[in-house]
């Protein structure tokens, strides 16, 4: 199922996860860089990379919305689909607490209650990076209808159906076209 959300050419979720994920598990990171050190300023790093990830989460979560409506209802894709998504609201919700534990805390300094829910939101984000793996890899969603191994660039303006290169189309074990 091709993406209805896209930035040149390309499923835009996909590529616009990369940096709140990044941040918020490089603010997990910080978190146990501080509690090894017992420097504040690893606390103020990870309380400034939550909330970036948190404004990146909300707008990464747009295109994801968009493609999950898409997909036919009744499929294991929407089903897979749904967990994702809501786990992930779920992760935003755990690290917009733990950032509020954080506000007011000279320095930034977080309490063990904001650390705790700063793991846990890593961890559900594990299962649900693993779920949206599982939704594009497994299910097909965002990849391009007929894509191969020799599609043509996606800037090309040709589907991805056609042959690029040498090669043609790749067959399988039994010498059929896999992608007619």
């Amino acid at each position: 199922m091709e993406s209805r959300a896209k930035l040149a050419g390309h499923a835009a979720h996909p590529i616009m996860i990369v940096f709140p994920l990044g941040l918020l598990s490089t603010a997990v990171i910080f978190d146990v860089v501080y509690l090894l050190t017992d420097n504040s300023t690893f606390a103020l790093v990870s309380y400034w990379m939550i909330v970036a990830g948190l404004l990146g989460g909300l707008v990464a979560a747009v295109p994801g919305w968009i493609d999950w409506f898409a997909i036919p209802s009744g499929t294991r894709a929407k089903r897979v689909g749904l967990v994702h998504g809501l786990g992930n609201v779920i992760v935003l919700i755990l690290f917009a607490v733990s950032w509020l534990f954080r506000r007011d805390e000279a320095g930034y300094v977080p309490s063990s209650v904001a650390i705790g829910l700063s793991f846990i939101a890593f961890l559900i984000a594990g299962l649900t990076g693993w779920l949206g793996s599982e939704l594009v890899e497994r299910l097909s969603v965002g990849v391009y209808n007929g894509a191969h191994l020799n599609s043509p660039n996606t800037l090309s303006g040709r589907p991805a159906t056609d042959v690029d290169g040498q090669g043609g189309r790749i067959v399988d074990t039994h010498g059929r076209e896999r992608f007619a």
